[in-house]
């Protein structure tokens, strides 16, 4: 069976047994940048490779670009395969409780082509409540060679090609960050606060049930459908304010 969205740790458990599976630990911590690493090194699930949201999951920095761009795809596949992800792997990634990291990942390699990746639905906590092991030994590279990226272009948009589509009323963009956020209350981490002008907010923290679960299909379903049901246009989504005076790209949807 491909898993494809979201598996659970009792799903997880018997393929990381066998080690046929491909991990990644993509624990972050936003205000901390090595937080995460060091979480690794204390434990983490059997196998599983560290993905760095600076270093592995995004570009650097630059004076047109958002806090996060996207990575450079070959590079990103050239680690990917290094790390053992074949065409035909099936690929599971986690963080700590509520996916936001970990889902980046799970997009990225569907943006290489890759199919078959999933979310691990709870994340770390839930594989440690259900008392399974964790392991503190970094896996060696497995030598599987380059990635075999196939970059799917449609599922990116540029800013200019975004702008001009919301002001001319042809898409939807959806802002995932946290209420407060959105409406400019804080701004913790970008050096604008507020919005892009004409985006609904739709906060990611609120797909979650409590102890960090995905909701059920229908209660997402029902969600996700609410804010442009009455609207039927493409969707776009984003989930930075304008860090920087030009942010690289949104996701097409």
């Amino acid at each position: 069976m491909t898993h494809t969205t979201v598996i659970s740790a009792a799903a997880l458990q018997p393929h990381l047994t066998a080690g046929d599976w491909v991990v990644f630990d993509c624990r972050f911590d936003l205000g901390d940048p090595q937080a995460g690493y060091r979480d690794y090194r204390a434990g983490h699930l059997p196998g599983a490779h560290y993905a760095h949201l600076d270093e592995r999951l995004s570009s650097p920095i630059g004076p047109d670009t958002g806090r996060h761009p996207l990575p450079d795809p070959v590079a990103l596949a050239a680690w990917l395969g290094e790390c053992g992800v074949q065409r035909g792997s099936q690929v599971v990634v986690y963080d700590a409780l509520n996916g936001a990291v970990a889902a980046r990942l799970w997009w990225l390699l569907r943006w290489l082509g890759h199919e078959a990746v999933a979310v691990l639905d709870g994340g770390f906590k839930a594989w440690v409540d259900a008392g399974n092991v964790l392991e503190q030994e970094v896996p060696s590279p497995r030598g599987a060679g380059d990635y075999p990226a196939a970059v799917q272009h449609t599922m990116a948009i540029e800013v200019d090609e975004l702008q001009e589509a919301l002001q001319a009323e042809r898409v939807r963009l959806l802002d995932a960050r946290a209420p407060a956020r959105f409406r400019g209350e804080t701004e913790p981490l970008d050096r604008v606060a507020g919005h892009v002008p004409g985006a609904v907010n739709l906060s990611f923290s609120e797909n979650l049930a409590p102890g960090g679960r995905y909701l059920k299909a229908a209660a997402l379903r029902e969600r996700l459908a609410g804010p442009w049901v009455r609207f039927p246009r493409p969707i776009r989504c984003a989930c930075a304010a304008r860090g920087s005076p030009r942010a690289t790209r949104c996701w097409r949807w």
